[in-house]
C-alpha cells in the first residue's frame, strides 16, 4: 500500500474516530482495547494510529512497567483495575493483565499454578467488566511472522529512532518464539470467549493492520454522528489601552 492511499484512508478513518469519541462522551460508554502480540508485531504504532486526533483525555493509553515489589504481592489484576475506564472514556491496553499468559510464563516470572489459574480466571474477570459493568471489551492479538519479526528487531539495533524499543527482554524473547507459540494458543484456547473474544490481525503489513484494526474497532461499537451545533467565532476585543510589550526575550532559532 502506497503511503498516499495508506494516509487518505487514515485520513477518513480518523474523522470516524472522532464521531465515535463525541458518541462515547454523550452516551456515557465505557471502553477497553486491549493490545497483545509478539515483539515487533506493530502495538504501539497501531495504537498511535488510533490515538493520533483524539483527546488523550478521553482515548487513554495505559502501558504499564514490570510490576514493583509491592504490587507482586498483590492480588494479580489490582494493578490494572484503577486504569478501567469511567463513564465516557476509552482506554487502551498496550499489553495487559494477560502478561501473565505471555512474557510471565514464558521468561519464567509465574509459576505453573499461577498462569494456570490465570487462564481459569481471566475469563471471570472479563465477564465481571462486560455484564457486571457494562464495559464494551476488544481484545486484539497482532501476529508478524518471523523473518518480519528479525527484520523489524534488527532495525531497532541499527536505527537510533528505535534503539530505546529493543530492551534486554526483547532480546531473550526473540529466541523463544515456538515457547511464545505455545503460551499463545494456550491463552486463545482458555480466554476466548463469547462476551470477550480475540480478533487476531495479520501485522507483517504496518499500513494494512493499522486501518483494518482501526476498521473493526469503528464496526463493532455502535455509533451514530453527533449533531454539533453551529459555531460562530466572537469578535475580538479592542486593544484599549494595551502597549505591546518591549520587554526583551528570547526567541527559539528559526533554524528551519
Amino acid at each position: 500500500m502506497s503511503s498516499k492511499r495508506y494516509l487518505k484512508e487514515l485520513e477518513k478513518l480518523e474523522a470516524e474516530l472522532v464521531h465515535l469519541q463525541t458518541w462515547v462522551i454523550d452516551k456515557g460508554l465505557k471502553v477497553v482495547l486491549v493490545f497483545e502480540g509478539r515483539d515487533g508485531a506493530g502495538k504501539g504504532g497501531t495504537i498511535k494510529a488510533i490515538t493520533g486526533r483524539v483527546s488523550p483525555r478521553i482515548f487513554r493509553v495505559v502501558a504499564l512497567p514490570a510490576p514493583t515489589e509491592r504490587e507482586k504481592t498483590q492480588m494479580y489484576v489490582q494493578r490494572y483495575l484503577p486504569h478501567l475506564p469511567a463513564a465516557g472514556e476509552v482506554v487502551i491496553f498496550d499489553r495487559s493483565w494477560y502478561n501473565r499468559a505471555g512474557v510471565e510464563r514464558v521468561m519464567g516470572f509465574a509459576s505453573d499454578e499461577q498462569v494456570q489459574g490465570f487462564l481459569r480466571l481471566a475469563p471471570l474477570f472479563e465477564k465481571l467488566m462486560v455484564d457486571g459493568n457494562n464495559i464494551i471489551l476488544l481484545k486484539y492479538w497482532l501476529e508478524v511472522d518471523m523473518d518480519e519479526q528479525t527484520r523489524r528487531i534488527e532495525a531497532r539495533i541499527t536505527d537510533p529512532r528505535k534503539q530505546w524499543k529493543l530492551s534486554p527482554m526483547d532480546l531473550k524473547s526473540y529466541s523463544r518464539w515456538y515457547d511464545y507459540s505455545r503460551a499463545r494458543d494456550d491463552m486463545f484456547k482458555e480466554t476466548d470467549t463469547a462476551w470477550a473474544p480475540w480478533f487476531v490481525a495479520n501485522s507483517n503489513d504496518k499500513k494494512r493492520v493499522r486501518l483494518n484494526i482501526i476498521k473493526h474497532i469503528l464496526s463493532s461499537i455502535p455509533y451514530e454522528v453527533v449533531k454539533q451545533p453551529k459555531i460562530t467565532l466572537p469578535k475580538r476585543q479592542k486593544p484599549g489601552d494595551y502597549v505591546e510589550s518591549k520587554l526583551p526575550v528570547r526567541h527559539v532559532p528559526e533554524v528551519y
